[in-house]
């Protein structure tokens, strides 16, 4: 085989691997959504308030960057955190252009009563492989991910 047909086959290779790791990651987020549907928010909403469960109060303007969604939506989800009364926001006593969103007590309760069976539920998602699977498809993804943001 010469050097041109290696490269393509790579090549295939590669478009192969980017269609299968696509149609797990859609099967996966599906499955999770629908999770994430049955308590009553949306992902977004869900990934905002599990960072901020998770991590302790959030400058809002950080946020997205963290949960990886648009800056633009912040403020919305965040209004509609609020309405639920699962999230407020905190100005910081140093600078007054920074706002924190920081979990209420009723959200801290919705999370310890929610955050366990979701867990579980992306467990089960996950429980094609075995744990010695997970770890080296961890690795090969970080591997693959810093090979992406490197280019």
């Amino acid at each position: 085989m010469g050097t041109t047909d290696k490269k393509l086959v790579e090549e295939d290779l590669s478009l192969k691997l980017f269609i299968v790791l696509s149609r797990a990651l859609q099967s996966i987020n599906k499955r999770v959504e629908e999770d994430i549907k049955s308590m009553g928010l949306n992902a977004t909403e869900f990934a905002v308030l599990e960072l901020i469960y998770s991590k302790g109060e959030q400058p809002i303007q950080k946020i997205g960057e963290k949960v990886l969604i648009a800056s633009s939506s912040i403020t919305y989800v965040v209004d509609k955190l609020e309405k639920k009364k699962f999230l407020t926001r905190r100005p910081c006593p140093k600078d007054r252009r920074v706002t924190y969103a920081t979990i209420t007590e009723e959200g801290t309760k919705f999370m310890d009563e929610v955050f366990p069976n979701h867990r579980t539920a992306i467990h089960e998602i996950c429980s094609g492989l075995d744990s010695n699977e997970k770890e080296v498809l961890i690795q090969l993804l970080k591997k693959l991910g810093y090979q992406a943001q490197g280019l």
